[in-house]
């Protein structure tokens, strides 16, 4: 017991150890993140816009909205794949740079029709693949000690998806419609330049041999990449869902305006955003698996009194604003597992399919709850699902995610 116990008090002293270069590519890479993800929620906010130029249906609306999401949650695949094997300092700006086509192309010609909105929708997804390129990118720059906080920080860059429902709308109503597209392909451009000057790779970083396929193949035989997909559905899911679905489940149950409807949103998700840094660094202290094992307690909690849809002040706003933080909070305790658990040249495999998961596992909640509301008048029962989900991932996380941290990492297991 002695020597695990001098390692820990050892821990420190190798945080302080971490390069001032480490920290810039960290920044970077958030930036990064934060700017790619910005141009892949262009399309969302301008949604009910097009619904009424184009005189599109609900369901053409919401495909409208998912088609790029959706690419962007499958690509992370081959993306994570590639980045094993070429290295952030090539995915990072290519990325960007890939990204800028659909932007312009949305931009000054592709809101005419459904058709070509899909088509530009479709490689707008481009954008969304960049959180597997940061992962592995960032975690190669960090100790293993430190790199719950470190993936964390860059996972806060999800906040551009909020810089696009703060700009877009009113840059629309301003100027045009081509304006927040041509505004987002110049920083695009203008951060594919910076990165592809200044992104570095970690010192010692090996890139895969093998074919691309059989990297893939050999990914998903490890157990880390379905643990944490499983997780990582839930966490980041569930706040997925929340911040696509919220406005209208506090419109419909509690007959809110849309604008103070979209206020709590908002709330909701800046929250998440901030507390994503903080899961990360509580992992680093005290394991991933009591992080995780303490988030998903609260959000069956949160959920389970949430469905008897009380007042919303205060317990309702409690119970969300608790939702809303714990799902953050997991979301980068999942990535603190991965970290420590993904093999080294696998991580960026390992994080395109978790991301995937995370990205999909957010549009079956408001579909059911569309549906069961349709069905009762009432989301109790929804939330109820959630809550014995969350109590499923929980009991998951207390057995078989414990018992293979313990197996394959006895030295950073929680004590």
């Amino acid at each position: 017991m002695l020597q695990p116990s001098r390692k820990r008090n050892e821990e420190p002293a190798r945080a302080e150890a971490v390069s001032g270069r480490a920290w810039l590519m960290l920044a970077l890479a958030t930036v990064g993140f934060a700017v790619n993800f910005w141009a892949w929620a262009l399309l969302s906010p301008l949604g009910p816009r097009f619904k009424e130029t184009l005189g599109l249906s609900s369901a053409e609306q919401s495909l409208l909205v998912a088609v790029p999401v959706v690419v962007g949650s499958l690509g992370r695949i081959p993306v994570g794949a590639l980045t094993d094997r070429f290295g952030g300092r090539v995915m990072f700006p290519l990325v960007s740079a890939a990204t800028i086509a659909p932007v312009l192309y949305l931009g000054l010609a592709g809101h005419s029709s459904v058709a070509v909105l899909l088509s530009g929708g479709f490689f707008l997804g481009i954008g969304g693949t960049a959180f597997a390129v940061g992962v592995p990118f960032v975690g190669a720059w960090f100790p293993p000690e430190r790199r719950g906080l470190a993936i964390g920080i860059f996972g806060a860059g999800m906040g551009g998806t909020a810089i696009s429902a703060l700009t877009t709308v009113k840059l629309v109503k301003t100027h045009g419609v081509a304006d927040p597209f041509l505004i987002t392909a110049a920083v695009l451009a203008m951060y594919a330049l910076v990165a592809a000057l200044l992104l570095r790779d970690a010192p010692g970083r090996t890139a895969p041999t093998e074919p691309l396929t059989r990297r893939l193949a050999a990914t998903l035989k490890l157990g880390i990449t379905w643990q944490a997909s499983a997780l990582y559905a839930v966490a980041f899911g569930g706040y997925v869902a929340f911040s696509v679905y919220l406005p209208t489940y506090l419109k419909t149950g509690y007959g809110l305006t849309q604008a103070d409807a979209a206020n709590r949103m908002a709330g909701f998700v800046l929250l998440a955003v901030a507390m994503r840094p903080l899961g990360g660094w509580l992992s680093d202290r005290l394991g991933p698996v009591r992080v995780l094992a303490g988030v998903l307690a609260v959000v069956v909690a949160g959920a389970f009194v949430q469905s008897f849809t009380p007042s919303l002040a205060p317990v309702g706003t409690i119970a969300f604003l608790a939702l809303g933080a714990a799902l953050g909070a997991g979301s980068g305790a999942v990535f603190a597992l991965v970290a420590l658990l993904a093999p080294a040249n696998k991580v960026g495999s390992v994080t395109g399919v978790v991301g995937a998961a995370g990205g999909l596992g957010g549009f079956v909640p408001p579909l059911v709850m569309g549906s069961l509301y349709g069905a009762y008048g009432s989301y109790a029962v929804a939330l109820a699902l959630l809550a014995v989900v969350a109590a499923a991932a929980l009991a998951f996380t207390g057995t078989g995610v414990r018992h293979t941290l313990t197996r394959r990492a006895p030295a950073a297991r929680p004590h």
